[in-house]
């Protein structure tokens, strides 16, 4: 992995942002709150590290890279700000993996470049 990520502010926070004139928050970052419509200021915030399922569903066929990942969860997670964002739950039993489950972030492997030996992490949720 390049120096470059590895110091990247973003790279190992859910790191987004929040729009100083109508409080709406976002991740990813972006550029123009789509609640107020304006190009107010939107400042820097870290995301809450915990939330609630509110969808999910079991992925089988995995995409090309991640074939040794199936079957894995895939969820809609409300974090506790209300920020809704896609991540995988892992290191949970399946019986636990239902709506309204609590979950919490943790950091674990997210692919490896075998001919490189590279490994990259990120963040994923575990049912708390």
């Amino acid at each position: 992995m390049p120096l470059i990520w590895r110091r990247s502010k973003e790279r190992y926070r859910l790191l987004g942002n929040r729009c100083q004139s109508c409080n709406q928050a976002y991740y990813p970052s972006r550029k123009i709150c789509s609640k107020c419509r304006r190009a107010s200021k939107l400042v820097p915030e870290e995301m809450p590290k915990k939330g609630k399922v509110i969808s999910f569903t079991q992925v089988f066929s995995a995409p090309e890279g991640f074939e040794n990942e199936a079957p894995y969860f895939l969820a809609l997670i409300e974090l506790d700000n209300g920020v809704i964002i896609l991540s995988q739950i892992v290191d949970s039993p399946s019986e636990r993996i239902v709506i309204g489950a609590p979950v919490k972030m943790i950091f674990r492997r997210v692919f490896e470049d075998g001919s490189q030996g590279a490994i990259a992490y990120g963040f994923k949720f575990k049912v708390e």
